[in-house]
């Protein structure tokens, strides 16, 4: 079956680096839009960056760009997100999400999802 898994995950103290590795399963993660979006406890899930297909496009959000990568390897079927100067305010459960389509920051238009992986900035 289709399956989008993160890991990479972890705690960290501010200004530490992170990197997340989604790793796509019977699909060809190259052939879709992927984004990775973060939910914060009582908050909604907000997209943090996203890769177009055949990588032709990133985007990221206010927020983390300049601090954050988003990178494909066809090879290993598997997009990153390298996080750099986490700050507390990252903290939150990541997911990566794919779509046919364009890159968007709403969670609506992705039809596959990973269990999400946890981020903790803390000193």
């Amino acid at each position: 079956q289709v399956q989008l898994v993160e890991s990479g995950g972890g705690l960290v103290q501010p200004g530490d680096s992170l990197r997340l590795s989604c790793a796509a399963s019977k699909f060809t993660v190259a052939d879709y839009a992927v984004g990775w979006f973060r939910q914060a406890p009582g908050k909604e899930r907000e997209g943090v960056s996203c890769m177009s297909r055949f990588g032709a496009t990133t985007v990221y959000t206010d927020s983390v760009q300049g601090r954050f990568t988003i990178a494909r390897d066809n090879a290993k079927n598997t997009v990153y997100l390298q996080m750099s100067s986490l700050k507390p305010d990252d903290t939150a459960v990541y997911y990566c999400a794919a779509r046919l389509g364009a890159c968007s920051g709403s969670v609506t238009p992705y039809q596959y999802w990973g269990q999400g992986t946890q981020v903790t900035v803390s000193s």
